[in-house]
């Protein structure tokens, strides 16, 4: 078992479409998308000196080279490391020297970070994907051209428990952790995202999430390269392209985060989009709010909930566009082959519609956090579950429901409270355009609600409308009793809200 999925895919279609690069227009077939990997798994051969269990990292919005360096990984043994274009030098600083990397291949548009890394990180060797930031720099495309002609590449044996890729989290709340993707923890997201979402061959995508996100690669790409299908690839979200290339390509199936999805609505030209092959449209990285589902309801839009995360392949949950519809607050059941189970503090099993910690088990699950076994005991126990943090609830037909996160949740007058509930009926007010909703110390209570408001364009809502809105809807206890007004929410490249900086913000 191993991840090399678009390996696999090339030997039984190799002339079926693969892959559409929007920024060159660059179509693939699977046999030359297949041969864009082996090219860039012999240039870290060959080139780069780089061998089995080695770390090369690349910093570049989405391109055909994220791709290339996905499939080398799996066919190597090197050890992938996407960094995020939002970050810093001072912040990829961290990653880089904690994954012990050796090469970094970057874009143009980068130029300034990896001039501030050259200074940081000396050791590392900088390959240019396109224009160099410096000219001793090395061109991938003359490394490629430069390579001696071969018979055959042979591709790296590699066991199910070899480290495909590391993602570092995106660090909501502290210092990123590298996670570990065994190539049978690749596979198994693929394969049982497929079997559970009922993908195939005839399925598009769009992606426009950034690839140095578990999600880009993982939850639509990767499994659409096992059934078959095809991927179009933006270079960066733009609204008004994404509007024209759903329809002109006519893709089925769809990730985006709610800002993208209330984005995707706001954009002239989409109401009147003819998108008639859409199968659904799936929304993760943040609670999708009750309002905007209902809007895309109204458009006869297929929107439903999805939920994942980097330590879990990431595809954990599925469900119909109907039974959302039927429960907006459901992320469905556990994919074949996932184990799902609610506990306490004490680690013991919850009844129905009892709320607790969600764990998972399954063969899509990571191999810990590099390098920190002590993180690695803690997220992952003995029995292999995995415990994710999020506060969850399961009904009597299978379903589970996402209430919040463990670290989210405070307690007021010895009453667990959930932050999410509270956000979910404030975005139903008509001058909030985004809200996040946090514990703070109270001398007679222990801790009560501090909000976060983001106000639409033009709107106004004073301390006092917004507790009135929440008030005979909420227990009295649960409503905020601060109202702090922001320009925007921290939040990361995936759409989740950074809790500990707006804590940073709160008055001493």
């Amino acid at each position: 078992m191993h991840g090399d999925i678009l390996g696999e895919r090339a030997r039984l279609t190799p002339e079926r479409e693969a892959l559409l690069e929007l920024a060159s227009g660059t179509r693939l077939s699977y046999a030359a998308a297949d041969a864009r990997a082996t090219t860039m798994a012999r240039v870290w051969r060959e080139a780069l000196g780089l061998a089995r269990g080695d770390r090369v990292g690349i910093l570049a919005a989405n391109r055909l080279e994220h791709v290339d360096a996905y499939f080398a990984a799996a066919r190597t043994g090197i050890i992938l490391v996407p960094l995020s274009t939002r970050l810093t030098a001072s912040e990829l600083a961290h990653p880089i020297a904690d994954s012990g990397m050796r090469a970094l291949l970057y874009d143009g548009a980068c130029a300034a970070t990896v001039a501030e890394l050259r200074e940081r990180c000396g050791e590392l060797r900088l390959v240019a994907l396109d224009e160099p930031e410096r000219r001793g720099d090395a061109r991938l495309a003359e490394l490629a051209r430069a390579l001696p002609a071969q018979p055959a590449f042979t591709r790296e044996r590699c066991g199910p428990e070899a480290i495909h890729s590391l993602i570092y989290t995106s660090g909501t709340t502290g210092k990123p952790k590298g996670v570990m993707l065994p190539h049978r923890m690749i596979l198994a997201n693929a394969w049982g995202t497929v079997a559970s979402w009922g993908l195939s061959e005839a399925d598009v995508t769009a992606v426009f999430t950034p690839f140095y996100h578990a999600a880009g690669m993982a939850v639509l790409l990767s499994p659409l390269f096992l059934a078959g299908g095809r991927v179009v690839i933006h270079r960066e979200f733009d609204a008004a392209e994404v509007v024209r290339v759903l329809a002109e390509e006519g893709c089925s199936v769809v990730l985006g985060v709610p800002t993208i999805f209330r984005l995707l609505l706001e954009t002239p030209g989409f109401e009147r989009a003819r998108l008639p092959r859409l199968r659904f449209l799936i929304s993760g990285g943040a609670p999708l709010p009750g309002e905007l589902a209902e809007a895309y309801r109204r458009r006869d839009l297929p929107l439903k909930q999805g939920f994942g995360m980097t330590e879990a392949g990431v595809n954990c949950f599925a469900q119909t566009v109907e039974e959302f519809r039927r429960k907006p607050a459901s992320i469905g059941r556990p994919l074949m082959w996932t184990e799902a189970r609610i506990i306490d503090g004490e680690g013991r099993e919850l009844g129905l519609e009892a709320v607790g910690e969600l764990c998972l088990r399954g063969p899509h699950v990571c191999a810990g956090y590099w390098r920190d076994p002590a993180a690695s005991a803690e997220a992952i126990d003995a029995e292999g579950w995995l415990h994710t943090g999020d506060l969850a609830r399961r009904d009597g037909e299978g379903c589970y429901a996402i209430v919040g996160r463990r670290k989210d949740m405070f307690i007021s007058g010895g009453v667990n409270v959930y932050p999410a509930e509270i956000e979910a009926l404030l975005l139903e007010h008509p001058a909030v355009a985004d809200c996040a909703v946090v514990g703070v110390p109270h001398e007679s209570w222990g801790e009560v609600g501090a909000a976060f408001v983001v106000l639409a364009p033009g709107a106004a809502a004073d301390d006092a409308a917004l507790a009135a809105h929440l008030e005979g809807r909420l227990a009295r206890f649960k409503v905020p009793r601060r109202f702090h007004r922001v320009e925007a929410l921290p939040r990361t490249a995936y759409g989740k809200v950074q809790k500990h900086r707006l804590r940073e913000l709160l008055p001493a």
